[in-house]
């Protein structure tokens, strides 16, 4: 997460402990065992914070031993202060792009998943929309998924709609269904797209290889993505991608069918020392807007999105190495 605006100029300790709701002791010992850290620069537990400071918490355990606890206490109590502190950051990190009477729009952070699932322990942006207060009313739908009628993945960030009540819900499902709202993604894929712009049609299904993977398939789901190229790298192109459809993993299968999958996409097939270079930990996909028609008033709505820091990061990476 960014430093947020009144912790710029604190103490790495303090900010820590407020954002955390603990003491100072044990934030000093989350940044001395670099479980807390900030993303481009050193800093201990007395650093000032800086406007544009990124704060990351580490999932693995630096240190093995603490004083009158064993091996194997410090490893457990480090993994859950990791976990919890990660947890927090990212919910600390959802932003609320639009919100009024019948839906929210946020802009979800990576590592966060829509809703509860099987086999998911992280945050997720109905239980992170229930501490912030915002009530979704609407009694439509899986009671683990209430309001929820379009998903981003959990490693994809950028903006998502979430319906409070019920007209909402089942007015926004039909335009979902019926293809009617606009879903611009930005994605930076591998190699020199050919074209200025084109239309992948190829239907999608699960893969037999994983449970968690897609493919193109003939028996699969029809599935349309139209792209629009807006920088090039030659070793990358950025590329806006519109949605006819919203099949499970869509865009990072279809670019994957052509020869172009998303930079940091290990689970289909990128290339690692490119994203190792760009300092990349997950695909480079971002949400950046919704156009749609609202559920009550009947007026067209746009809401747009900005890059997060990491993949703002990475883009600048791939410019200075296309130089």
């Amino acid at each position: 997460m960014l430093v947020p605006k009144d912790l710029v100029g604190c103490r790495f300790d303090v900010a820590i402990a407020q954002l955390r709701n603990i003491s100072r002791s044990k934030a000093s010992e989350l940044i001395a065992k670099r479980i807390v850290y900030l993303a481009h620069r050193k800093a201990n537990k007395s650093s000032l914070l800086l406007s544009g400071d990124e704060i990351l918490c580490d999932d693995v355990v630096s240190e093995k031993s603490l004083a009158n606890k064993s091996n194997s206490e410090v490893v457990q109590d480090s993994e859950q202060d990791s976990k919890q502190c990660a947890n927090q950051i990212v919910e600390h990190n959802m932003v609320i792009a639009y919100q009024d009477d019948d839906i929210v729009i946020v802009d979800k952070p990576v590592g966060m998943a829509a809703h509860a699932a099987n086999g998911w322990n992280g945050p997720t942006v109905v239980d992170t929309l229930a501490k912030r207060g915002i009530n979704i009313l609407t009694t439509l739908g899986d009671e683990f998924r209430r309001g929820i009628v379009s998903r981003l993945d959990v490693g994809t960030s950028g903006l998502m709609l979430v319906c409070k009540t019920d007209l909402a819900y089942e007015v926004m499902k039909k335009q979902f269904a019926n293809h009617t709202v606009t879903k611009t993604y930005h994605a930076l894929v591998q190699g020199d797209l050919t074209q200025d712009k084109a239309t992948i049609e190829a239907p999608i299904g699960r893969a037999k290889v994983s449970d968690f993977r897609f493919t193109i398939t003939p028996d699969g789901k029809p599935a349309v993505t139209h792209w629009d190229v807006l920088e090039r790298f030659g070793r990358a192109t950025l590329a806006s991608v519109n949605l006819e459809t919203g099949r499970t993993h869509q865009i990072r299968v279809h670019f994957t069918s052509i020869g172009h999958p998303l930079v940091g996409d290990s689970m289909y097939g990128a290339n690692p020392v490119l994203a190792e270079q760009l300092g990349l930990h997950r695909q480079w996909l971002h949400s950046m807007a919704l156009t749609f028609t609202h559920p009550r008033s009947g007026k067209t709505l746009t809401v747009q999105s900005h890059y997060p820091s990491d993949l703002q990061h990475a883009l600048e990476g791939m410019r200075e190495l296309s130089k």
